[in-house]
């Protein structure tokens, strides 16, 4: 009140952090301009040893009139509460590979392999099977496999969460289109859509692609030109999870069980985009494959034209 009695109009600026977006809210309330800088893409000058509040507070305000600043895209409160069940649910698949890593190391330990596809039904009942000599070593073995048990409940029961609150959102049209997609079902889709938020601001695809780090680095000076792999910036979920639904392109293109279960229910126009994106994609995979490249590299062109 005071500075907007003393100055007339003001502009807000401030640092994303780990407070969420409280104050940006607040300042909307009372009818305040206000904006959330990514410190990230911050400009810093090099051999600045002194941080304080207020020299940092000078330095947004010099680089806000400077036009010199980045800003986030805010999601609303439910976007926001939609976006924590995602993170938590990425939380708990961390946790069930983990504790599959500890499981299979145990096993390595005292030379216990499973030559066939492991976690399935049948890799269940050999681990249950599974003996040891001396008492301590089995009960050790047992408490890896109840966590593992009880990670993949907590997984399942967010799935189910995700599922029951996903028809009440406003985004769920697009979480739905784009399950038309090969390689993406409900989960990567709310994914998505929960963490890159509104598609529509950005200029391209790539920089979408610029967002999520799947565009190619740089390196160059004067006539030299060096080439790198991507930048891995930004947002690592959503860049994981593109690169798991492209691995799906490296098959012939065709429209599954799975897919036409999916379809009953989809828009025509989403399912002629995604018949196109099929074609292509697949095409194009098999395409660099016969250039030689790696599989590493081909996968990771598809995810970003994806």
């Amino acid at each position: 009140r005071r500075i907007v009695d003393r100055y007339g109009c003001a502009e807000f600026v401030h640092e994303a952090g780990p407070c969420g977006y409280g104050l940006h809210r607040l300042l909307e309330r009372l009818h305040q301009t206000s904006r959330i800088a990514a410190p990230s893409r911050i400009p810093k000058r090099a051999g600045d040893r002194i941080k304080n509040d207020t020299r940092d507070a000078v330095m947004l305000a010099r680089l806000l009139r400077a036009g010199e600043l980045d800003f986030i895209w805010v999601p609303d409160e439910v976007h926001e509460a939609v976006r924590d069940l995602v993170r938590a649910r990425q939380a708990a698949s961390f946790d069930v590979r983990k504790a599959r890593q500890r499981i299979q190391s145990f096993l390595l330990k005292y030379d216990r392999h499973y030559a066939k596809k492991p976690w399935g039904a049948q890799h269940r009942t050999w681990l249950s099977n599974q003996s040891f000599d001396h008492p301590a070593q089995q009960i050790a073995y047992e408490n890896y496999r109840h966590a593992e048990s009880q990670a993949m409940a907590r997984r399942d029961e967010i799935d189910a969460q995700i599922r029951e609150i996903l028809p009440t959102w406003s985004l769920f049209p697009l979480v739905s289109a784009l399950q038309a997609l090969r390689g993406i079902a409900t989960i990567i889709a709310v994914c998505l859509v929960a963490e890159v938020g509104d598609m529509s601001r950005f200029k391209n695809a790539r920089h979408l692609m610029a967002l999520v780090g799947l565009v190619p680095a740089e390196h160059s000076s004067g006539t030299t030109i060096r080439g790198r792999g991507i930048t891995k910036t930004g947002n690592k979920i959503v860049r994981s999870h593109l690169l798991e639904a492209a691995w799906c392109y490296r098959l012939r293109a065709k429209v599954g069980n799975r897919l036409v279960r999916r379809d009953n229910s989809l828009p025509e126009a989403a399912k002629e985009i995604a018949w196109k994106a099929q074609v292509r994609l697949c095409g194009r995979y098999r395409r660099l494959m016969a250039k030689g490249k790696k599989s590493q590299l081909v996968t990771t062109a598809i995810a970003r034209e994806l």
